[in-house]
């Protein structure tokens, strides 16, 4: 592969924003296991992932192609394929939408309708209610426009049921709730940015305290919605353990950030916060697959 075209592969790549695929995925998987209460067929596994990864990767590159002019006045973004010209806003438009397509038909497919209609319904959800509407609008942007990135766990639950319940319900719940202190942490370290760009993300608006009360409010819930899922899930006293040993130490480092309001303590809460749920959904299927 010559240096042209690997530039051009990694610039697509880019547009789907990979990283926060994987932690989509990290979430999915579990969830599989909890509702299968086993460990569900590797193929159907497999198929899921490369939905997700369809959708995610479509519904992120649609993101990109819109709040283009943003992402070239905010320093974290001024690198981004569009904004630096590696591909142009159409061809970013036809890859996002072709992904989109691709994912809808391998879910059906795969899996089944209900698993297809909830990921398309993310996208459209991030897209034309987060993306458009809210990012630019509202401080309560990210807290209504976080619902899309918890869809995931639904499309996994409804790819093994066929249907959803109470259960993924509060799977849904946990990660619409740990959304807003995960994301305003990152925020706070790039509030100046957000100013710039005048997109009325809470920590560019609000004050540092604030900020802080508010992450430690969600936080509450997080950890409580952590707990109402045992006996919903059918969960046993690995995960239990984990989940208070964790949303402990998440709740620690939330009331600590609103007592010292900085930077520095903002971005460790930020890392801890993938940490949390990449631990805890991990936990959620061993404790499965260890009683099963």
């Amino acid at each position: 592969m010559n240096k042209s075209l690997r530039a051009t592969v990694a610039a697509y790549v880019a547009l789907t924003k990979p990283r926060i695929i994987e932690l989509l995925l990290l979430t999915t998987l579990p969830t599989m296991i909890v509702a299968k209460q086993g460990l569900p067929s590797v193929w159907l596994m497999l198929a899921v992932l490369v939905g997700g990864t369809l959708a995610a990767g479509g519904a992120n590159a649609l993101n990109m192609v819109y709040d283009r002019d943003i992402d070239a006045v905010m320093h974290r973004t001024r690198r981004r394929p569009l904004v630096t010209g590696a591909i142009s806003p159409r061809q970013a438009l036809l890859f996002a939408i072709g992904l989109e397509v691709a994912a809808f038909a391998e879910l059906w497919v795969t899996a089944n309708l209900l698993s297809a209609v909830l990921a398309l319904a993310a996208t459209a959800f991030y897209v034309g209610v987060y993306t458009m509407v809210l990012k630019r609008s509202s401080p309560q942007n990210i807290v209504i426009g976080g619902a899309a990135g918890a869809v995931p766990v639904l499309v996994g639950w409804a790819a093994v049921t066929g249907s959803l319940g109470l259960a993924p319900l509060v799977l849904f719940l946990m990660i619409f709730v740990w959304t807003p202190p995960h994301f305003w942490a990152l925020a706070v370290r790039y509030r100046d940015d957000y100013a710039a760009a005048e997109v009325p993300m809470l920590p560019a608006v609000a004050s540092l305290e604030t900020v802080g009360r508010q992450i430690v409010a969600y936080t509450v819930v997080l950890v409580a919605l952590s707990l109402v899922l045992v006996p919903l899930a059918h969960l046993g006293w690995l995960y239990v353990g984990i989940a208070v040993l964790l949303g402990g130490l998440f709740l620690v480092r939330g009331i600590d950030l609103a007592r010292h309001p900085e930077a520095k303590r903002a971005m460790g809460l930020f890392h801890l916060s993938i940490t949390y749920l990449s631990v805890l959904f991990v936990a959620m299927g061993a404790d499965v697959l260890l009683r099963h």
